[in-house]
């Protein structure tokens, strides 16, 4: 038996997430699918370092499976490819060790959030990047940002429905990446909640847009409540950028 381990990059646009669910279309089922395909019909089961919802992207997802077939990675790449619909491609294969598990063994993960900064809309990035009409505080963000780095409770910046106890997270890397009207929110962490950095780069628009909220950075984690930050950001915007692993 081999354990292979695959990177894939997905527009997360006609899709309503990651994980197979009934009656719509998924990036699991899809892979799934063509994994199968490419077995001659023997079921393929993937493994993923974690889910992501409907409009999500992602440009380094990481998923593992096993097969006893002799097919080179090379191969099985373009292979995958040629069965996987225009909106998914792998973009790396390789043979890893059977400990290996794309979700277990995580490091850390980099998360990016695109925000469009102009008066007018872009029509043809409407899907990748939230737009946003009016000026934003840029300086103001720039130091909000910081009080998110290290490790926190991050009960406030997480969605009510939430059901895993412990919030505790670490972020490593937090960062605000100017290019002219378009703002990148990048965040590098061991975990991120659900609808975490969504609900982070929400508080922070809020900020940057001179909403006053009771609290700064620091006194929302302290508070753990979902009341006193922000709203969550729309999902169009957000991106599974990479996947860190000790291989």
């Amino acid at each position: 038996m081999r354990r292979i381990q695959c990177t894939v990059a997905y527009d997360g646009t006609l899709f309503s997430g990651y994980q197979i669910q009934p009656n719509a279309r998924t990036v699991q089922e899809e892979i799934e699918k063509a994994l199968t395909r490419l077995h001659g019909g023997k079921e393929v089961k993937i493994h993923a370092s974690g889910r992501t919802d409907a409009s999500v992207h992602a440009k380094g997802q990481v998923f593992h499976f096993d097969t006893t077939s002799t097919i080179s990675v090379s191969q099985l790449k373009r292979g995958a490819n040629a069965l996987l619909p225009e909106d998914i491609v792998v973009v790396d294969t390789k043979e890893t060790a059977e400990d290996f598990h794309a979700r277990f063994s995580v490091k850390k993960k980099e998360y990016r959030y695109k925000v469009l900064c102009s008066k007018s809309r872009d029509v043809f990035l409407r899907h990748y990047m939230h737009h946003v009409p009016y000026e934003l505080d840029r300086k103001v963000m720039k130091e909000a940002i910081k009080g998110i780095i290290g490790t926190h409770d991050f009960t406030s910046f997480c969605s009510a429905k939430t059901e895993i106890e412990d919030k505790v997270r670490t972020i490593y890397e937090a960062e605000i990446i100017e290019e002219g009207d378009v703002l990148t929110f990048r965040f590098v962490g061991n975990g991120f909640l659900y609808n975490m950095v969504r609900i982070l780069v929400g508080t922070l628009l809020d900020l940057g847009n001179g909403k006053s909220f009771t609290k700064d950075i620091s006194g929302m984690l302290e508070a753990k409540n979902r009341t006193l930050t922000g709203k969550t950001a729309p999902g169009h915007g957000l991106y599974l950028w990479k996947v860190y692993y000790d291989n």
